[in-house]
C-alpha cells in the first residue's frame, strides 16, 4: 500500500501498481504541504485483524481542516468499515506501531502516543498534567518526516528537517522536549 498526497491510497501488487486506487479512504483536502494523506501502517497483528491505518487532512466544515488518524478493515482489494480513530490539530503525520503495541504519529510539533483504537494510553507522560494534552508523547519537534522503530532495541526514532542542514534523529523518550 502506498499513500499519494491528493488522496489516493494505490495497491502494488506482484510489483505492478493496480490501474484503480484503493476505495474506502474518506474524503482528504490536499491544498499544501502540509496537507493530503500521509503515511499508512498496517497493525502489529495485521495478519489476524487486517487494520490498515492512515494520517490524512480531514475537512471540518465548521473551522477548515484537522489531522485525522483513520482505520479500515484490508479484505484483500480495499478497505471497510473505515473510521477515524483520532481527530486533532496538526500537520503532516507519520506512523508507526511501537514494540509495546501503541501507535505512535507525529502532529505538528508533538509526537502522540494512542491506543490501536484511538485512546490514550493511561501511562502517557502528560496524562493528569495540565502542561500538555495527554495524547502528547514528546514535544519541541520542528517538520517531522519519519518515525521508524530500532529493529533490536525497539526505540522509537524521529527524524525532523532543521534549518540550514540542522536536521536530527532524535530517540524519543516519553515526555523528551527536544527544542522547538
Amino acid at each position: 500500500l502506498v499513500t499519494e498526497r491528493p488522496g489516493r491510497l494505490r495497491l502494488i501488487r506482484g510489483g505492478e501498481l493496480v490501474a484503480e486506487p484503493v476505495q474506502g479512504v474518506p474524503e482528504v483536502v490536499a491544498g499544501g504541504i502540509s496537507s493530503g494523506l500521509f503515511d499508512v501502517a498496517l497493525h502489529p497483528e495485521f495478519d489476524a485483524n487486517g487494520y490498515v491505518y492512515f494520517a490524512y487532512t480531514k475537512p471540518m466544515p465548521e473551522d477548515g481542516t484537522r489531522l485525522a488518524i483513520a482505520r479500515g478493515h484490508w479484505d484483500g482489494n480495499g478497505l471497510t468499515g473505515t473510521e477515524d480513530i483520532f481527530v486533532t490539530r496538526g500537520g503532516a503525520s507519520r506512523l508507526a506501531f511501537g514494540p509495546d503495541g501503541m501507535l505512535y504519529a507525529s502532529a505538528g510539533g508533538t509526537v502522540l502516543r494512542l491506543t490501536p483504537d484511538g485512546d490514550v494510553p493511561p501511562d502517557n507522560p502528560f496524562v493528569g498534567t495540565d502542561s500538555h494534552p495527554p495524547e502528547v508523547f514528546t514535544v519541541g519537534h520542528r517538520s517531522s518526516i519519519g518515525l521508524a522503530v530500532h529493529p533490536v532495541t525497539g526505540e522509537i526514532w524521529q527524524n525532523e528537517n532543521g534549518p540550514n542542514g540542522g536536521d536530527e534523529i532524535n530517540v524519543l523518550k516519553p515526555g523528551g522536549d527536544y527544542g522547538w
